[in-house]
């Protein structure tokens, strides 16, 4: 089923024939459920290949509940990151089929980078944060998932953004 939100536009009510307001259909912006993202340094495979761009999707319930029972988790509460991320990554450049040992070869700083992007998807939805420069006071909005920076400022986009 498919929902959708009512909104009423505002209208002139000194316009003759305007006197109510009109009734227009808005869709509720699309769930956004996978975040591409860049690796800082990048996974090396069995062959020497490097792999540094990926996708992850949103966490369920489930993702966050079946790692609780896994022994190695059990036995070491901190590798519940490694088995999660590998739950929810869906692609690492070629490669489709993630699993823990994979995600333990991943360089510290790369698994950082995952855990911090995890929570941010998972927690807010989106993969953006607001910096100020400190020298010159211009805001900007920067993609923590490898995009380019944008300037915050009204009327200013980044090359191929509409």
């Amino acid at each position: 089923m498919r929902r959708t939100i009512a909104a009423v536009e505002s209208v002139d009510r000194s316009e003759p024939g305007h006197s109510e307001p009109r009734i227009r259909s808005v869709e509720p912006p699309a769930l956004r459920t996978e975040f591409s993202f860049m690796l800082p340094r990048g996974y090396v495979d069995g062959s020497g290949t490097l792999h540094r761009s990926g996708v992850m999707r949103l966490a369920t319930a489930r993702d966050e509940l079946v790692p609780l029972r896994d022994d190695r988790v059990r036995e070491n509460p901190a590798y519940l990151s490694v088995v999660l991320l590998a739950r929810v990554i869906t692609r690492l450049g070629t490669i489709e089929d993630i699993h823990a040992g994979m995600v333990e070869d991943f360089f510290a700083s790369d698994l950082a980078f995952l855990q911090d992007l995890y929570k941010r998807v998972n927690a807010e939805g989106h993969t953006r944060a607001a910096i100020t420069c400190p020298s010159c006071r211009h805001d900007f909005d920067i993609d923590l998932a490898g995009g380019a920076l944008r300037s915050s400022s009204p009327g200013s986009s980044s090359p191929g953004e509409s």
